[in-house]
This record gives C-alpha cells, sequence and structure tokens, in this order.
C-alpha cells in the first residue's frame, strides 16, 4: 500500500483534524508543519500532492503508539525505520491498540475478510522464522477497513 493511504484512512478511522496529526508527530520529537500534513494527505493526481517516505510513516505510527498507550518506563522514544513493510505497519497498528489476537481476527471480519490465528501469527514472526509470512496489501487494506468499521461505523 501507499503510506499516503495508510496515513490518510488511519486519519478518517480516528478523525484526527490536522491539529491532532501534528501532536502525534510531535509525540517523537517530529517537527511537522499543517502544510506538509496537508500535502502528503492529498491523493497523486491532486496538486502539490507530496509523498509520505518510510521514515515519515513510521514515525507517524510510533507517535501513534505514545498516543494510546504512553512511552514505557525508562524507555526512549523509538529511532524510526527507513525501510517499513505492510508486516511492521500491521505490527505497530496493534501495538498502538492493543489488540490481540481475537481482536485482530474480529476486525478482519467486520471488512469480510477471514483469517486462522496460525495465519495471522505468521503475519507477526521475524523474517528468517520459518513460519514467516509477508503480510500483503489486501490483508492490510482489510484491516484498516475492519478498523474503519469498528470505529467509525458503516
Amino acid at each position: 500500500m501507499i503510506n499516503n493511504d495508510i496515513l490518510r484512512r488511519l486519519r478518517f478511522v480516528f478523525d484526527y483534524k490536522n491539529a491532532k496529526m501534528i501532536k502525534i508527530f510531535a509525540k517523537v520529537k517530529h517537527e511537522m508543519s499543517q502544510d506538509v500534513l496537508l500535502n502528503m494527505l492529498k491523493k497523486e493526481a491532486e496538486e502539490g500532492y507530496k509523498p509520505c517516505n518510510d521514515k515519515t510513516l513510521c514515525l507517524f505510527l510510533d507517535g501513534l503508539i505514545i498516543e494510546k498507550r504512553g512511552l514505557r518506563d525508562g524507555a526512549e522514544i523509538p529511532t524510526p525505520v527507513s525501510q517499513l513493510n505492510n508486516n511492521l505497519i500491521f505490527k505497530k497498528l496493534r501495538i498502538a491498540l492493543e489488540m490481540r489476537e481475537e481482536d485482530i481476527i474480529e476486525t478482519l471480519a467486520l471488512a469480510d475478510f477471514k483469517m486462522s490465528s496460525s495465519e495471522l501469527g505468521a503475519l507477526f514472526r521475524k523474517p528468517g522464522h520459518k513460519h514467516f509470512k509477508e503480510c500483503g496489501d489486501q490483508v492490510l487494506r482489510n484491516f484498516l477497513m475492519g478498523l474503519s468499521i469498528k470505529y467509525r461505523g458503516k
């Protein structure tokens, strides 16, 4: 999925205004101007569109984790990764929303997407593990759709 789409969808799911999005970036000590944010929230065909790189999306997801759960005692703000993949995005959303396996399966079911617990577990394994599976765009898209239904209704 395109990072800008993920940012837009998360903004919609949680009904965040521009100021709230900027505050989430501030949680990880990243200064985000409203102009840059608005350009990242535009669609590709719109004038002024600015692509959201992996580091920026990672900063937002880390800020979301801190916003939703707080920073652990004695923990420091994580250093953003320069290369995100769907598995890491999914994992960060799971952490931010404090979702367990059954919560994720229920959320996916809201979007009419079925997944077994073993299939789901494979997405959260380390890449070198023999049962690791890459998270496809379809899974992430349906998870975001399920979150949208869960938090905003149909």
